[in-house]
């Protein structure tokens, strides 16, 4: 039996080459993933998964990896992607759970779960950086993925975009730290802030910066967030139905467009990660 000649994929092929290869090999469904807020220490990690169409159609302009796009970029971009996306779909995790279970555990649970709430099953999953595993499908992890396949940055910026509208809201609810302008990254200004107020709920107890003016050892409060159905944050052009519910089960919105929101909770929780597990990302300082 003659054995297939090997897909070769230029570096220099585009944002759209590796996808188009593996649909030319049958994946027609190709899906990618992606998260933001790992190098935060406030906020929610966020990730998201992203399904575009072949073609003309599949392709929008300015589409690139979120953290080189402007915020107004990406606005458009996000627009166009839930538009045009087959299918899409964003999960967030709360910063108690991303304490509570640990950092890398959290986004590979929540890229899974991003990738198995698509309305459209994919034929191949491409992932940033890292593989996911429990898929019934065939996937790849590659390496800066948002600047390789488009897919991928299609769900960097659904990611993006989701996180920082969810950020600029925790910033009316606690003034002083600045969430609006650093996102809850580790800037020097967050820093000066931390120092002063101490943490807040919404901050991951678990990182070291945090730890140190909390005088708690890295041990978070026992009850530092509202349940979710308290919470408040509402996304702007997102239901508000989607963040209601139970504390014990992860609740999803699905759009007409093939879209899904939801919060992912409960899932197996393990011991306190060690302090300083963050991997500094997203502009984000140890």
């Amino acid at each position: 039996m003659l054995t297939p000649p090997r897909t070769v994929v230029r570096r220099d092929g585009g944002l759209y080459a590796l996808e188009r290869a593996l649909q030319r090999r049958g994946f027609r469904q190709v899906a990618g993933a992606d998260e933001a807020g790992r190098g935060a220490c406030a906020g929610p990690l966020v990730a998201a998964a992203a399904v575009l169409p072949e073609g003309r159609r599949g392709e929008i302009d300015e589409l690139a990896d979120s953290k080189l796009l402007t915020p107004a970029a990406r606005e458009r971009v996000y627009d166009e992607v839930v538009a045009r996306a087959l299918a899409y779909a964003v999960v967030i995790i709360p910063a108690e759970e991303v304490d509570a279970r640990g950092l890398h555990v959290c986004n590979l649970a929540a890229m899974r779960r991003a990738l198995a709430s698509l309305a459209t099953r994919p034929d191949y999953v491409l992932t940033d950086g890292f593989g996911v595993d429990g898929l019934d499908v065939p996937g790849l992890a590659v390496w800066k993925g948002d600047r390789v396949a488009a897919c991928v940055a299609a769900a960097s910026v659904l990611a993006k975009v989701t996180r920082d509208r969810i950020m600029v809201e925790l910033d009316g609810r606690f003034p002083g730290y600045g969430f609006a302008e650093h996102k809850g990254y580790i800037t020097a200004e967050h820093s000066a802030a931390l120092r002063e107020l101490g943490p807040c709920r919404e901050h991951r107890f678990s990182y070291v910066n945090v730890a140190a003016v909390s005088g708690r050892d890295g041990r978070p409060p026992r009850a530092r967030r509202p349940a979710v159905e308290d919470s408040g944050v509402a996304l702007p052009g997102l239901p508000a139905e989607a963040f209601a519910g139970r504390r014990d089960e992860p609740m999803e919105h699905s759009g007409a467009s093939g879209g899904t929101v939801g919060v992912a909770l409960g899932e197996q929780p393990r011991p306190p990660a060690s302090v300083g597990e963050d991997v500094v990302m997203e502009g984000g300082v140890r």
